[in-house]
């Protein structure tokens, strides 16, 4: 079914003098000095209105249509037009839901391209494109004006004094990433002012950029900030889309986010954190978008063009392909939605100057229809483009479709999220059964998933918690979830948590099972910052943050999902501890190898790179590594192994980590090394106020507490 043209006015003949042919490129509203040319993509259209509206945005001035039509892009130029500009598309084309088509020239639809939003998205059934209520459903036609409720475009001028800003650049050897959520890290800080709390701007307050510079990481990884939707279902209940993984324009900041109402205000704090030497990383949602699955609102890309945006199911195209588990999938083997996507992703690289992105479910980002392919065009052109090939890209490498756990697979130039390494250090740390050789695995990179093809141990992104699942705190402190504030009967979130309380759900005033949580939570930073890889850690951990046991904060843009900064003295003590081992991290390059510890020996050089000891001090023999009731284990790293890829001895220090997940003390053996010496303890975690003042010969008898991780370093006799 077609929706007839409706006849020019007046004033749209009137305009039609004034709007020239433009060009088609590049593609969405770009501002000359002169005018503004216009340009959006769809292969199925009939016809497209350019919508102008006042500065509100709240009153439709005139409708112009683009006048010209080349390789799928309808573009056109307004000469007068300047930044500011508020505008929107009406497209009109066959609604034909069954084979894929839902134009619908009643909606306002937002330019794929926008670099700017202003106005909130408002419920209200106009904002769908078929008759709510219908008895046909989704496939009626309904005739409602959406303009009143959806957010309209913004023309922005692109011009920014950037300074001597430039690209931080930090190896990734020497990477430690910080995940934190814009608006949650400040909202309760008490020197950011109220008006900026929970803004980019609020990232610029002296104060919380002086927290993250010496805490130590390199690296912020913000959640997505991508203009997104609020659920309507979460609005009905008081909540919000509080993380954002909703996306509805992939070049426009949320405005939510701009104390200013400035984009500029995005790419000021941006510099603030480059001055501070820290790198900006964006978490990005290009897997699907808002608009949900055939019985959701039409706002952007439905509209434009659903059957090219969208993967549909092949035998009945009213159907979308759900590999996201929100509705929708975005179908980047189709070389238009490939180009905006990668299009925005080199307009945040080199207009905004982020330094990498973490890509939400980056599975769909390389499947075709028939399944996972490394050399999906997507990636392919993330490893040859001359931007995106130099800044750092995360895959979080699963999602829900069919083959979709694909950790280790993705091409050399990415590394990913390597939830193994989370699951097996909570299992060995509550004391799990048969846990040791895979914690062996993990602790060195996992590398029989990433040591392939030239990659290296930074590849395997290590982390303990992330924003979806338990805070530290809550990890060692809770059996179960505790979702009932997200008002879903606690139905929501992952129950396979594998956290301990210790003895007690929730907070407790018992002394013995605090010390012991507290213990725990220094050994996860101990295994997280101590091991090969990339370390990732949660804005808050570092401070024993709580959510009260809520494992899915989504929907909590509250005190549940915001940054508490009134630190109690524990919390301070947890601080302190972390600072230490971030330093000792970047201090002992040992522990962030280049080339992955296999454990054999080098013939050459007489050395082995990295030994497992039994508690005895002994090599580990393959029947200890096969007792369930094994739980704890040495790792002797040897510094003189090899470095890079030339055979000679290494000149690093020699360290010893030692884990214990026993419930009682262990007596550990010291090993004895080649050249002499003695050992000095760097960190224990029971005492966490050791700092390698006593020496210790070898075959000296350690008593590791129970459920605890030392660290010890080899010291020479110095000569006379």
């Amino acid at each position: 079914m077609t929706t007839p043209k409706k006849p020019a006015t007046p004033a749209q003949r009137a305009e039609a003098t004034r709007i020239r042919e433009g060009l088609p490129f590049p593609l969405g509203a770009t501002w000359d000095g002169l005018g503004v040319n216009f340009a959006l993509f769809s292969a199925h259209a009939t016809r497209v209105e350019l919508c102008l509206f006042d500065d509100t945005g709240e009153v439709e001035l005139e409708r112009i249509e683009l006048p010209e039509y080349t390789d799928e892009i309808y573009h056109g130029y307004l000469p007068d037009a300047h930044p500011g500009l508020i505008y929107g598309y009406r497209v009109y084309g066959p609604y034909d839901p069954a084979n894929g088509h839902r134009f619908n020239p009643n909606k306002l639809l937002i330019d794929p391209y926008a670099k700017q939003l202003v106005g909130k998205l408002k419920w209200s059934e106009a904002l769908f494109g078929y008759t709510i209520g219908h008895p046909d459903a989704d496939l009626s036609f309904d005739e409602r004006d959406s303009a009143p409720f959806v957010p309209k475009c913004r023309v922005i001028d692109p011009a920014h004094t950037w300074g001597h800003d430039h690209r931080v650049s930090v190896p990734w050897d020497k990477t430690i990433i910080y995940e934190t959520h814009v608006r949650g890290f400040s909202m309760r800080h008490p020197s950011v002012p109220e008006n900026l709390r929970g803004t980019f701007a609020g990232l610029m307050v002296d104060d919380v950029l002086e927290h993250i510079r010496k805490l130590g990481v390199s690296t912020v990884e913000l959640l997505p900030i991508h203009a997104f939707v609020n659920d309507q279902h979460l609005l009905h209940k008081g909540m919000t889309n509080y993380w954002g993984y909703n996306s509805i324009a992939f070049f426009a900041p949320d405005p939510r986010y701009l104390a200013s109402g400035k984009i500029a205000e995005f790419k000021e704090m941006v510099a603030h954190l480059h001055e501070a030497n820290l790198e900006v990383i964006l978490d990005v949602v290009y897997n699907h978008t808002a608009e949900g699955n055939e019985q959701g609102p039409t706002l952007s890309m439905r509209g434009i063009d659903n059957a090219s945006y969208y993967r549909l199911v092949p035998e009945d195209k009213r159907f979308y392909i759900n590999d996201s588990g929100t509705g929708n999938t975005l179908d980047l083997s189709h070389p238009c939605v490939l180009q905006m996507v990668t299009d925005s992703l080199r307009y945040w690289a080199s207009e905004m100057h982020v330094d990498g992105f973490r890509f939400d479910l980056a599975t769909i980002l390389g499947r075709y229809h028939d399944g996972f392919d490394e050399r999906h065009s997507f990636l392919v052109a993330c490893r040859q483009d001359p931007v995106l090939r130099q800044v750092k890209l995360i895959a979080e490498a699963w999602d829900c479709g069919p083959g979709g756990y694909q950790v280790g697979n993705f091409p050399p130039g990415w590394v990913e999220w390597n939830d193994k390494f989370r699951d097996t250090v909570r299992a060995f740390w509550k004391g799990d059964e048969g846990q040791l050789a895979d914690f062996a695995s993990r602790v060195t990179a996992s590398g029989e998933m990433f040591n392939q093809r030239g990659r290296r141990p930074y590849s395997s992104v290590n982390f303990v918690t992330a924003h979806d699942g338990f805070t530290l705190n809550d990890l060692v402190s809770y059996n179960d979830k505790h979702n009932e504030a997200n008002d879903e009967n606690n139905q929501d979130g992952s129950d396979n948590n594998l956290s301990w309380n210790h003895g007690v759900e929730g907070p407790t005033d018992d002394a013995e099972i605090n010390a012991l949580r507290h213990r725990q939570m220094r050994n996860f930073f101990a295994t997280l910052l101590l091991a090969q890889g990339t370390p990732m850690l949660v804005a808050g951990d570092e401070f024993a943050r709580t959510q009260d046991g809520n494992n899915n904060a989504y929907c909590q843009d509250s005190e549940v999902g915001w940054v508490n900064w009134d630190l109690s003295e524990d919390g301070k003590a947890l601080l302190k501890f972390v600072k230490r081992l971030i330093k000792l991290r970047l201090t002992y390059p040992i522990l962030r190898r280049g080339r992955f510890l296999v454990g054999n020996y080098n013939e050459d050089i007489g050395v082995k790179d990295v030994t497992w000891l039994a508690p005895d001090g002994t090599q580990m023999t393959t029947r200890q590594w096969h007792d369930v009731y094994n739980r704890c284990l040495g790792m002797l790293l040897d510094g003189r192994a090899q470095e890079t890829g030339i055979r000679r001895k290494g000149v690093d220090a020699t360290l010893l980590l030692v884990f214990n997940a026993h419930h009682d003390i262990v007596n550990f053996r010291l090993p004895e090394v080649p050249d002499g010496g003695f050992w000095t303890c760097m960190v224990d975690t029971n005492q966490p106020s050791i700092r390698g003042q006593e020496r210790f010969e070898f075959g000296h008898e350690y008593s590791v507490t129970g459920r605890s991780l030392l660290l010890f370093e080899l010291q020479h006799e110095e000569e006379e």
